[in-house]
């Protein structure tokens, strides 16, 4: 059987969700899965370069944030560096900060400045450099905008586009939520970008909730990313490395996994971390089983910090867990 490309299976750059605790949960779910930090802006890596340092496992990618060609290539050659798997540059956030910094899904329209990017960090490093946008903005999302812009910057050195079926809507009453579900999804126009550019490797994102959808997305891209499912549902990935990557999975019970992690919460909340920002990503670990509902609210509860330590809570909210 010919090797697996790393990236046929994804889980999507969440912010305020992909945190380093998210990721190495997630890694105990799944080892094949490419995981992404949260986005990242380049110029918060030059003010603090230990923000890169927790990168556990050897699937994981880094997303920038950023318009400074010089300052994206110093992030990338620190993330080659520490063994980060790929780079990837946010060109899809539609966020108002976004626009107002001038990164993010505004930078579709403007290739010399993209182009400049991708060039200086592909030349300074050797792992990929990948590119994660929308099929359009605002009214530009004609077919042969999306060409072009797939075009451009593939010359400049992109060895990856992971594309959202959906435009950005970049006006300032619109806010990055109402971006997540409106307007509605394209995937045919991505199949078509594939069939277009067969050298260039596609993966498509966006609404997808089912291994079915994945199957089927498969049979047209390169590869799938999947976000708000996996953070919903975090279950889902524990059946990913043996049906995607066709590798053995040892079979564990969800509350063997998190029991698995205490040593590690353990030393993290010994920093001073609070147990709900390390086991935020594990609450919607048990969904559909019984007891998830007094797991969460046990959890939720703050009267249960003031007189057990955090690791105590965590533990007693698992007994309210049943029939695993």
């Amino acid at each position: 059987m010919n090797k697996i490309p790393y990236y046929k299976f994804s889980v999507a750059p969440m912010l305020k969700k992909t945190d380093k605790y998210c990721r190495y949960f997630y890694r105990k779910l799944t080892k094949h899965t490419l995981l992404y930090t949260e986005m990242i802006h380049s110029n918060a890596i030059i003010n603090n370069k230990s923000i890169l340092l927790d990168n556990y496992g050897n699937n994981i990618a880094l997303q920038l944030a950023g318009n400074n060609p010089k300052i994206l290539a110093l992030c990338a050659k620190q993330a080659e560096k520490l063994g980060y798997k790929e780079i990837n540059l946010n060109v899809g956030c539609p966020s108002i900060k976004s626009q107002k910094g001038n990164f993010g899904a505004c930078l579709m329209k403007q290739y010399n400045i993209l182009s400049d990017c991708i060039k200086s960090m592909s030349d300074s490093v050797s792992i990929p450099i990948t590119i994660k946008t929308r099929i359009g903005i605002n009214n530009d999302d004609s077919y042969t905008f999306l060409y072009k812009f797939i075009d451009k910057l593939s010359i400049s050195g992109c060895n990856m586009f992971i594309i959202h079926a959906r435009k950005a809507l970049l006006f300032n009453k619109i806010n990055t939520n109402y971006n997540l579900n409106n307007p509605h999804l394209n995937y045919k126009v991505i199949y078509e970008i594939k069939k277009d550019f067969p050298n260039i490797k596609i993966s498509i994102n966006g609404g997808i909730k089912s291994f079915k959808e994945v199957i089927n997305h498969l049979k047209y891209v390169d590869g799938v990313m999947m976000g708000r499912k996996i953070f919903n549902d975090p279950k889902f990935l524990m059946q990913i490395d043996q049906k995607i990557f066709y590798q053995k999975y040892i079979l564990q019970t969800p509350i063997i996994i998190i029991k698995s992690m205490y040593s590690y919460i353990e030393r993290e909340l010994k920093k001073g971390i609070h147990l709900k920002i390390i086991i935020s990503s594990m609450l919607n670990f048990f969904n559909g089983i019984n007891g998830s509902v007094n797991f969460k609210k046990y959890i939720n509860n703050k009267n249960n910090y003031l007189n057990n330590s955090s690791i105590q809570v965590l533990n007693k909210a698992l007994s309210y867990i049943k029939d695993i």
